[in-house]
C-alpha cells in the first residue's frame, strides 16, 4: 500500500527539515543531502534520525537517477511560498 499524498505532502526530514524522494516499491524516503534513507515499515515511515541508514554516493546516484527516470519527485518544494 503507498503512503497517503497528504502525509508524502509534508514528510520531511527529521534532521534537516528538508524534502525526501519517496519509492514505494523500496518500501524507503530518501535524503540526498545527508545521505540517509529512512525506512517505511508496515506503511509507516520511520522518521528517527538514530534508525536512518547512511548511505553511499553511488547508492544516492542510483537512487535519484530512478527518481528521474520513474518521474519521481520531492515530497515538497522547499521554495514554495517562500
Amino acid at each position: 500500500m503507498a503512503l497517503d499524498q497528504l502525509l508524502l505532502d509534508i514528510l520531511a526530514c527529521p534532521e534537516d527539515k528538508g524534502p525526501l524522494y519517496y519509492f514505494e516499491d523500496e518500501d524507503l524516503l530518501l535524503n540526498p543531502r545527508l545521505k540517509r534513507t529512512y525506512a517505511i515499515r508496515d506503511d509507516i515511515p520511520i522518521m528517527l534520525i538514530d534508525e536512518a541508514t547512511a548511505i553511499d554516493d553511488t547508492e544516492v546516484e542510483r537512487l535519484l537517477a530512478k527518481a528521474e527516470s520513474q518521474g519521481i519527485t520531492p515530497t515538497f518544494d522547499p521554495d514554495d511560498g517562500a
